[in-house]
């Protein structure tokens, strides 16, 4: 993998076969495990459930935080969003709607790189195969491969 800047947003671009973020990778889901604890599981869920309601905005106009299991969309973004909206938050016109508003904040001044990409593994681990093998084709259409 490498990582360069891109304007403001420094980019990790996918160079190797192997996923950056393999659920297959045990020693990786069990890095990213406590990294999610601490991180993601107030909001997103200890189960990778969300928050209760999470498709209808807050009385703030923001939404809740979206589960990460097969129930909600983030399977549905391949790998370098994902590590984006991670490291940089959901940046409006970037990962997000122009205009759109979320708690989520940025963990690139938190958690390394590796550290994210573990987290994701960790979060893909929970996800069906078939769910597995159609979000890994869209990451990988993503990148040109």
């Amino acid at each position: 993998m490498i990582a360069f800047l891109a304007g403001a947003i420094t980019v990790a671009l996918w160079t190797g076969e192997k996923p950056p973020a393999d659920p297959d990778d045990a020693a990786q889901v069990a890095r990213g495990k406590p990294v999610y604890e601490k991180y993601c599981a107030a909001c997103h869920g200890a189960r990778l459930e969300g928050q209760p309601e999470w498709q209808k905005p807050l009385a703030s106009g923001r939404m809740p935080a979206p589960p990460h299991d097969a129930s909600g969309h983030t399977w549905h973004h391949p790998d370098l969003m994902l590590f984006g909206m991670t490291k940089h938050g959901l940046v409006p016109g970037r990962y997000a709607p122009p205009g759109h508003q979320s708690d989520m904040p940025p963990f690139g001044g938190v958690l390394s790189d590796e550290e994210i990409w573990a987290v994701l593994a960790y979060i893909k681990s929970y996800w069906p195969p078939e769910i597995r093998a159609a979000q890994l084709q869209m990451s990988r259409r993503q990148r040109g491969r």
